[in-house]
């Protein structure tokens, strides 16, 4: 389904060492040798359509630059990591070694590694998606060294004052006289791991004491803040922004079309709004995706120049409570309240890379309970829909596959395959046999995503919520049932969710406020589609009538009606009913003028 301009954004994510490692059997904490890794030239044009055929328009691929592991390729001129100081035989893609390179773990040919990625990109693109790639711009890996920095580049940390803890030049915060010492084993004799002095670690940890929860793979970058007194020393500006403006410009120029930009808050906005522009200054379409877990400054970073951002800890968490912690339906009101004017910017998802999956026990428990909170993700407004790779296959995250244990996510710091997605990807004829309720969801994903961003009024018209005249209706449950309209110009859409156990016959209250609102006739009864099974039947639109949706238990409905039909039927009515009405007068005629005519006499 190639992506159009007014298509609904779609975002597809997956990792590349996880999405196409066809290893069959990995065991637990396995090296790259044991149980291999994904490449990125497995990434074929047939799979790349079948992620497009699903509804995707834009594909991430998460962990593609080069990032700290414990494989050695030294023999490549990569500079070694310590694997006392990575989480997992494979690290995490959010421990940064080389801004300017690609993971090497991903290619075939190592020493061809870009270019393989710069193939992958135009494979991306023929398939009509588009590319989105992660920058880290909060922390690096605890050993950070470019290899493949462009000439001329300083690597970070290069000419750093190691004596002071904070100077506004450097790249890193030092803690002076003191060596790091996490609370984990960092090894013995010549394979010890010593960092002296100790840096920040990336959770604003400014000891050199990490404990074990925290990011003690990474170090912090320093962008100009004093954490001693919360000064702010952006006058001249910092050498980490230049640097960092340098990354990025780096890899827009490859051909891609967006960054997801991880933990945005941790870093100054003041970076974002000068940095930001001059990208799009000589990149114009290219979209920035913010990862933000604080609702008070979606707004102030929006106006800093992103796109889209994370709406994990309103909608995602709302439909999360919903699902797990029996919290009223009725609360998704408060969410669109919440962004209110700033809805088209909020990215939404019910799983990724660092969420629990879906059907995992931790979380739903059940794939097949997926379609109200997929509808309600997908379709409450317009900002972009992200699904994880597997999720539309019910993958469970029931593995313990190493430095990840079984915590119902899909590790990022293992070498591992999934194998619900290896057996679907089928050695890469991405036509795998599934069981059938697998199927079957995959074909829910593929029909509400393809809706989501083919259906005008769901890809970009308006929101209104139906559930103030509804909290009084017998027929509504409030606590398990939400109802909605999304409507454009001549179509209207009227979209009911169940999130309870038992089948809802909802009789909704449509208020007269609507139709004054979308200036929508009513009391008409024209023939109306239900999107999602394919029903067709005459519907009644009236704020005097309820309208009627039958939902099956976690089920959605949605019918669509369109103005122009009523108009038709209208004009259809209205010969007969003008011819009607001169039957009518002609007969009414004929019996005046037999009242005026004199009776008959008898002979």
């Amino acid at each position: 389904m190639p992506h159009t301009p007014n298509a609904k954004t779609i975002i597809y994510q997956l990792l590349p060492r996880l999405f196409t490692n066809y290893c069959e059997f990995p065991v637990a904490n396995g090296t790259i040798e044991q149980n291999g890794s994904g490449k990125m030239n497995l990434i074929t044009p047939t799979v790349l359509n079948a992620i497009a055929d699903l509804g995707a328009t834009h594909v991430w691929y998460t962990g593609v630059i080069e990032h700290a592991h414990a494989t050695d390729y030294s023999a490549f001129g990569i500079t070694p990591d310590n694997p006392h100081v990575v989480k997992g035989h494979a690290g995490s893609p959010y421990a940064i070694s080389d801004y300017y390179d690609i993971d090497p773990d991903i290619a075939v040919d190592v020493d061809r590694r870009m270019d393989e990625f710069s193939a992958l990109v135009e494979r991306t693109h023929a398939a009509g998606l588009k590319v989105i790639i992660d920058f880290v711009p909060n922390h690096v890996a605890r050993r950070y060294a470019s290899d493949a920095k462009p000439a001329g580049i300083a690597d970070l940390g290069d000419g750093d004052n190691r004596d002071m803890f904070f100077a506004r030049d450097n790249n890193f915060y030092y803690i002076t006289r003191q060596q790091f010492a996490p609370a984990i084993d960092l090894g013995h004799g010549a394979d010890a791991y010593v960092e002296f002095p100790a840096k920040a670690s990336g959770n604003d940890c400014f000891t050199a004491f990490p404990g074990r929860n925290d990011w003690y793979d990474t170090v912090k970058l320093n962008y100009g803040v004093d954490p001693n007194d919360g000064s702010r020393h952006f006058d001249p500006v910092p050498d980490t922004w230049f640097k960092m403006l340098h990354i990025l410009r780096y890899w827009a120029a490859k051909g891609i079309d967006g960054f997801r930009c991880d933990m945005v808050h941790m870093v100054p906005i003041e970076f974002w709004r000068w940095a930001i522009p001059q990208v799009k200054r000589h990149f114009p379409g290219i979209i920035f995706i913010a990862e933000i877990y604080d609702v008070g400054l979606y707004r102030p970073f929006i106006d800093a120049g992103f796109d889209y951002l994370y709406d994990k800890v309103n909608l995602y968490d709302t439909l999360r409570d919903i699902e797990t912690h029996n919290h009223s339906a009725a609360t998704l009101t408060n969410c669109w309240q919440t962004v209110e004017g700033i809805a088209p910017h909020m990215l939404n998802f019910l799983e990724n890379h660092d969420e629990q999956r879906f059907a995992s026990p931790f979380y739903a428990g059940d794939a097949t309970r997926v379609l109200p909170s997929l509808v309600v993700s997908s379709m409450f407004n317009t900002g972009p829909m992200m699904i994880y790779f597997g999720q539309e296959l019910g993958e469970p995250g029931a593995d313990a596959e190493g430095f990840s244990g079984h915590d119902g996510r899909t590790t990022i710091f293992d070498y591992w395959s999934v194998a619900t997605v290896r057996k679907w990807l089928n050695g890469g004829t991405a036509d795998g046999a599934l069981p059938h309720p697998v199927d079957a969801l995959r074909e829910t994903y593929r029909k509400v995503l393809r809706l989501a961003n083919s259906e005008p009024a769901l890809a970009t018209g308006g929101f209104f919520d139906l559930m103030y005249v509804n909290y009084d209706n017998p027929s509504v449950n409030p606590h398990r049932h939400y109802a909605f309209m999304r409507h454009l110009g001549d179509d209207i859409i009227i979209i009911g969710v169940n999130f309870g156990d038992e089948a809802a016959d909802m009789k909704v209250n449509i208020p007269a406020h609507a139709f004054m609102t979308l200036d929508f006739p009513e009391g008409e009864d024209p023939e109306a589609t239900e999107l999602l099974g394919g029903e067709r039947a005459s519907r009644r639109l009236s704020a005097s009538e309820p309208f009627a949706i039958t939902v099956a238990p976690h089920g959605a409905a949605m019918w669509k009606l369109n103005r122009q039909s009523m108009h038709a039927l209208r004009a259809k009515a209205a010969p007969a009913k003008d011819a009607a009405s001169k039957k009518d007068t002609k007969q009414a005629s004929a019996k005046n003028k037999a009242k005026k005519r004199p009776a008959k006499t008898e002979k």
